[in-house]
């Protein structure tokens, strides 16, 4: 919007606004301006919160320690999507069907968690929405921003070639290419893998940060870096020297997601502020869903996401715990760790809180710059 009116709109009559244009000073706004939100708005949003009663209903099987959490106000996630989606509506340029794409499936993710807080709070059902309605909504987003890009590559502004780590010159297509040519009227199907590819990311991604979200300040901490690795990625993405050079497939209109990661990182930190331990708001589903389905959406546009495991190590690590942990109890009856996501397991070896938050993050950034540096080691 704000692109638009002062740079497309004033620039003609007012030429030191041509400073509008760079993405990188307005990716530098939007995080600034994404802060401010977050910081601002905060301490009103945790008094409605508080006054309506929302707060966090912990469940009696997880740690002791963390019963005393019961009543801390909790969908803080809506004050993350607002200070992500209004700065990035306000500084990136709204003709850019990427933008839209992200602030769209981030919306829609964020409904889902927002449905699933809501019942937990109303109904004071712990686990809020059913598991299979849950995966059911979010393959149905999901499926969402796979059209959506379907529809980007049929005019040739989105491929769907994958970006493998380590090897230069393998670009794998994950379309079904042997179609029969005779059902020209079925060609859609041919992106079939692709549409299921790219749900099982959405998914993935939005539940793995869910997951995380169990100690104060873990994933939100965790999502600055990764938003932070992913800005780094979009910009290189759409840049014509940094692409050639580190021998990218360009995509110039992809670095406009810039802005929007930009924005994702002040929003989290505002976040972090009030949210650091012991923390006053809880992001809830809304926030974690939403955040899992922005940074799967951003990494399978620029078409890295193949790099989600370093991008978003912790978050990975975590949702493989749950996995192996179920997957253990129900075959051998034996429980791997002490308690499953991950950081609960350390909570039990004796880790304080906050040893396990601040140790989880510089894992989490280790992670993620591994992640850049495949850029160049390919």
């Amino acid at each position: 919007m704000l692109y638009w009116l002062l740079y497309e709109k004033l620039f003609p009559a007012f030429h030191p606004f041509r400073i509008f244009r760079y993405l990188t000073f307005r990716t530098v706004f939007a995080s600034l301006t994404a802060l401010l939100i977050a910081l601002f708005i905060g301490p009103y949003v945790i008094q409605k919160l508080r006054e309506f009663q929302i707060g966090q209903f912990v469940r009696e099987d997880g740690p002791q320690s963390h019963l005393k959490k019961t009543g801390t106000p909790t969908m803080g996630g809506i004050l993350i999507c607002i200070a992500i989606l209004l700065p990035t509506v306000l500084w990136s340029d709204l003709s850019n069907p990427f933008v839209w794409v992200t602030v769209l499936s981030t919306f829609a993710f964020g409904a889902i968690g927002f449905t699933d807080d809501y019942i937990k709070v109303v109904q004071r059902r712990s686990l809020g929405l059913t598991p299979r309605a849950k995966l059911l909504w979010q393959g149905a987003a999901g499926a969402l921003v796979a059209l959506a890009l379907v529809g980007l590559n049929q005019f040739r502004l989105f491929s769907t070639r994958l970006s493998v780590p380590f090897i230069k010159h393998l670009r794998p297509t994950l379309l079904w290419t042997h179609w029969p040519a005779t059902l020209p009227h079925l060609s859609l199907l041919a992106f079939l893998p692709f549409v299921l590819w790219v749900i099982l990311w959405l998914v993935g991604t939005s539940n793995a940060v869910n997951l995380t979200d169990g100690l104060d300040g873990l994933a939100i901490g965790c999502t600055i870096i990764a938003a932070g690795a992913l800005a780094v990625l979009t910009y290189v993405t759409g840049h014509v020297v940094f692409a050639d050079y580190l021998e990218l497939e360009r995509m110039p209109m992809v670095g406009e997601l810039t802005v929007f990661c930009g924005s994702m990182v002040g929003a989290s930190i505002g976040f972090l502020w009030y949210n650091a331990h012991p923390a006053e708001i809880f992001m809830g589903d809304v926030g974690s869903l939403a955040l899992g389905g922005a940074i799967g959406t951003v990494a399978l546009i620029i078409r890295q996401e193949l790099l989600l495991p370093f991008i978003g190590g912790i978050f990975i690590l975590e949702a493989i715990s749950v996995i192996l942990q179920v997957g253990s109890y129900k075959l051998r009856g034996k429980r791997i760790f002490k308690m499953a996501p991950l950081h609960h397991h350390f909570e039990q070896l004796g880790w304080s809180e906050s040893k396990v938050i601040v140790r989880f993050w510089i894992l989490a950034l280790v992670f993620a710059l591994f992640a850049l540096t495949t850029l160049k080691l390919r």
